[in-house]
């Protein structure tokens, strides 16, 4: 039935995951039937209640579908792709409020910085065996990291946010261990999370970041790593504050275990202060992405985290690409030692158009979430009708779904390039499109 794969596990959680390897690496395809639950079970020497709880975690996170007696098939869609088809079209004339980006006119230019790397480039030269943080770059992210009171530790480079997020899980990880993740939060950590074979659990978010009781319990239920993203949160802009920090922190001294890693993508956009909770627990990393505030092609982050973090995920960087360019690095470097970024006023900018947004759409009666960043989360009753009426209208936003797991319905705005003349017709099309459907006669 499946070929010459062999399905291996004793628990619910290590069975699903080597399914759902096996899924992402091609070895079980789209349409293959799964073995009766019974047969399974007897196959593996395990309780069919297990093999059946292995099966419902697969379905729940849409590896698999059921279909009564005609049994248990590898969904047609990979679960690992999934998110990417709830993206909404945008046709020519709708204005697209729904990608995320920043705003072009508020990232620097680049052409000086490169220039001068590349001459840097050709008077210091790197080689093979060099090594892979540019010396310059290291130091004024240290002091910016001290300075944000993100605890001392090594430091690495990587090709962005999620590669790094990446890294350090899988340098502690193993299949079926279970992640805990922000509901709503970013769609790539929660394609990410399954896609290496890991379990989700979900953990509510409101405006001042992870609810302290919901990250309790799934520590007490045996997650192994929390993310956690600081500020400018996505989808929903939320930022830990100081009281919410100190909450996750005993709530952490509890599990020092845990896995801690903790994304800054916003630094560089933000108007609200830093409170790390990195260096609690034995492990932990802490992740600063250059991508919002000087470009999204600046494939560019900086880590820190603890000795034994930092040193297994350069051992398996230097396995594969070896290093981020040296010519990328200086080039970042440049652009901070030139001021090529206002932080204030970038922060400034995005905050007084997602001020206005939220303003708009409270005086027509619209809830809307927005501390940090450049994105607004609006709750509604129908996610596929808000987004289709809205279409209709005008405007593109991006459905909820691409950023939830168990977490209400909602919308996400980018206000990045949002103008003061565009705010109040959008918000008008908000609550219209949240308002009872348009009655329809027929004659």
């Amino acid at each position: 039935m499946l070929g010459e794969y062999r399905i291996e596990g004793r628990g619910a959680a290590e069975i699903a995951a080597n399914i759902e390897r096996a899924v992402g690496e091609g070895a079980l395809g789209p349409g293959q039937v799964l073995p009766p639950l019974r047969e399974l079970a007897v196959a593996l020497g395990v309780n069919p209640n297990t093999v059946g709880a292995a099966y419902r975690i697969l379905r729940e996170r849409g590896v698999i579908e059921t279909a009564g007696r005609r049994g248990s098939r590898v969904r047609p869609t990979p679960a690992t792709t999934g998110r990417d088809h709830l993206r909404v079209e945008v046709p020519e004339g709708v204005r697209d409020v729904a990608s995320g980006n920043p705003d072009p006119a508020l990232l620097p230019p680049l052409r000086r910085a490169f220039a001068a790397a590349a001459a840097q480039g050709e008077r210091e030269p790197v080689l093979y065996g060099d090594v892979p943080v540019e010396p310059e770059l290291g130091r004024l992210a240290r002091a910016g990291l001290d300075t944000d009171g993100v605890p001392g530790g090594p430091l690495a480079v990587l090709s962005g946010s999620l590669d790094a997020v990446e890294r350090v899980l899988t340098a502690h990880l193993r299949a079926g261990d279970t992640v805990a993740v922000e509901d709503p939060g970013w769609g790539r950590i929660l394609d990410l999370v399954p896609a290496l074979g890991l379990r989700t659990v979900p953990v509510g978010v409101d405006d001042e970041g992870p609810l302290a009781a919901d990250v309790r319990d799934a520590l007490r239920a045996g997650a192994r790593a929390l993310i956690v993203t600081d500020r400018a949160q996505n989808p929903t802009g939320a930022a830990v504050s100081a009281p919410r920090a100190g909450a996750l922190r005993s709530v952490l001294r509890d599990h020092p275990g845990t896995l801690l890693v903790e994304d800054d993508h916003g630094h560089g956009i933000v108007d609200v202060p830093l409170h790390p909770l990195a260096g609690v627990t034995r492990h932990w990393a802490f992740v600063r992405s250059a991508a919002k505030a000087y470009g999204p092609d600046l494939r560019l982050a900086v880590l820190t985290g603890d000795t034994v973090t930092v040193d297994r995920v350069l051992g398996r960087q230097r396995l594969g690409p070896g290093w981020v360019s040296r010519i990328l690095q200086r080039a970042l470097v440049r652009l901070w030692t030139d001021g090529e970024v206002d932080a204030r006023a970038v922060a400034a900018a995005y905050g007084c158009r997602r001020d206005a947004l939220i303003g708009a759409l409270a005086e027509r009666g619209v809830t809307a979430r927005g501390r940090s960043g450049m994105n607004v989360w609006v709750p509604v009753p129908d996610e596929t009708g808000v987004v289709a009426r809205l279409l209709h209208a005008g405007w593109a936003v991006a459905p909820g779904a691409r950023f939830r797991m168990s977490a209400p319905p909602g919308i996400r705005i980018t206000v990045s390039t949002l103008t003061p003349q565009e705010t109040g017709p959008l918000a008008d099309a908000v609550a219209a499109a949240l308002g009872p459907a348009p009655a329809r006669s027929y004659v």
